[in-house]
């Protein structure tokens, strides 16, 4: 099985990510996306705001400020809450994330778990510092939040946002005013978080700077139940982990329709509703049903501000791990703003003459680098029979689309029909043009990058003014006209 260290080199040898600042050394959490990654994070970007915002008449999107008056992280409570559970070495000053040197030792969930019972556990099994063999100081807590300072000399503090989210809440009565949008309906936004993660981790996965792609479902409180879209989703089945199957120690997932989700009371019809669209976007996308399965939070692990929780998580090579978490939010936030920023955060209900406020019964929220993550890995294989990488991702997250090739680099006739038809292509198309090597090296580094389509120009089309298109998954070929070669690549990305 594939490694994330194998992935990450792969990553860098394609040009997919680099580590930042390399040229000094690095620095730990962070990175930076390559030629290729940059244009299939673009892609996974897009094809969500396409499902999720330009599909539906319900949602409307905005991009907030990564910096914002700190009193806003006031009153969501990430001053109080935003923390992790530190322990350090006594002997050589080692700092690890208590939850990760636990599940390390033990192989066990440790999320939720005070300082003292991080103690307890280090004590009663023994644990020591794995770089000294030292023992652990008392655990403690850490502000997970970038301070910063804005303006000059005593400027204000603030921090860096550690999610978007809140910038939706704090922006809900401009939205109202300005859409005329009415319930139920959701907020999206794509942007970047910050958080001062103790122990960054698995390459892209848990980083301090990264991208999150988020909604926020609005309804009244009293109409939970009733989503006019849930027959849509409701016979759907999907790979479920129950918060009951936890506590009795069960580790693998059950097969459950999304209506049972409501029966067995995990969640409401509009909370389901939206844990089953992002489900079969990631398997519309390409995503082998069985590397994704739904975990229920454990009432040990809800955020403060949160009912219920629901991750869809991806079986990578270290574990199952969260890609997407959606929670039922309540109106916890709104009513925290409200009460902060003495502003109203409601709606009126025409039918009974009351002013309301909304209730989040949805929040789909997504990491772009851990899909990004999750799609190369379910993409990567290794074709014995070509002896090389095929990248088979799915043709709209390609970070090319098609490569164009003369069959001989030596044959001035073949190049110069060859640049016409990558001319005519680029202006449809992410394209690639190469003319170096052997035509079946030139198949194999498109086959390692993922690109669906190779067109190349031979003599029979200086004749007849048709190419051969070779697809990357079956290396079967096809002769299309030229006229015709833009149409069908776009009929067969879809």
């Amino acid at each position: 099985m594939l490694s994330i260290q194998d992935m990450f080199v792969f990553c860098k040898k394609k040009g997919f990510v680099f580590p930042d600042s390399e040229i000094y050394g690095g620095l730990a959490g962070f990175w930076d996306y390559g030629p290729l990654g940059i244009e299939l994070k673009r892609n996974i970007i897009n094809e969500w705001w396409q499902r999720f915002v330009h599909e539906r008449e319900d949602i409307v999107g905005i991009d907030g400020a990564i910096i914002t008056n700190p009193k806003v992280w006031e009153a969501s409570g990430h001053v109080d809450h935003f923390l992790d559970v530190l322990v350090e070495c006594g002997k050589c000053n080692y700092r690890v994330k208590a939850e990760s040197l636990i599940e390390d030792f033990l192989g066990i969930r440790a999320e939720g778990l005070k300082p003292e019972d991080f103690d307890r556990l280090i004590k009663e099994n023994k644990i020591r510092c794995p770089k000294c063999k030292g023992e652990f100081k008392k655990a403690r807590f850490l502000q997970l939040m970038f301070e910063t300072s804005v303006g000059p000399v005593d400027g204000v503090k603030s921090y860096l946002r550690p999610e978007t989210a809140q910038l939706i809440f704090i922006n809900f009565r401009n939205v109202v005013e300005t859409s005329r949008v009415k319930l139920p309906f959701g907020i999206a936004q794509v942007g970047k978080a910050f958080r001062n993660e103790i122990s960054p981790r698995d390459f892209l996965f848990r980083a301090r700077e990264f991208e999150q792609m988020e909604i926020e479902y609005f309804v009244h409180p009293d109409r939970l139940d009733e989503c006019s879209y849930f027959d849509e989703v409701k016979d759907m089945e999907v790979n479920v982990l129950t918060a009951k199957m936890q506590e009795a120690g069960v580790k693998e997932a059950k097969k459950m329709r999304v209506a049972d989700l409501v029966t067995e009371r995990i969640a409401t019809k509009w909370h389901a509703y939206w844990i089953a669209l992002a489900y079969k976007w990631f398997v519309d996308l390409g995503i082998n049903p069985k590397n994704l399965r739904l975990r229920e939070h454990l009432h040990s692990e809800l955020a403060h501000y949160a009912g219920a929780c629901i991750d869809i998580e991806y079986r990578f090579p270290f574990g199952w791990k969260e890609i997407y978490g959606n929670a039922d939010r309540k109106q916890f936030d709104l009513q925290q703003h409200s009460n902060y920023s003495k502003k109203e955060l409601c709606l009126y209900d025409q039918a009974t003459k009351q002013k309301v406020v909304p209730y989040v019964a949805a929040e789909p929220s997504q990491g772009v680098d851990r899909t990004f993550l999750a799609f190369l890995f379910d993409a990567y294989s290794y074709d014995k029979k070509r002896g090389n990488v095929v990248l088979k991702l799915h043709p709209r997250l390609a970070p090319i689309k098609v490569a164009v090739f003369p069959l001989l680099s030596n044959k001035p006739e073949l190049i110069k029909k060859a640049r016409e038809v990558y001319t005519t292509l680029k202006s449809h198309f992410n394209c690639f043009y190469d003319q170096s090597g052997s035509i079946g090296r030139r198949y194999a580094r498109q086959d390692e990058i993922g690109t669906p389509f190779c067109v190349t120009i031979d003599f029979d089309s200086l004749k007849q003014n048709d190419v051969t298109v070779r697809d990357r998954d079956t290396t079967k070929q096809t002769r299309v006209k030229i006229d015709d070669l833009a149409g069908w690549i776009g009929k067969h990305l879809k």
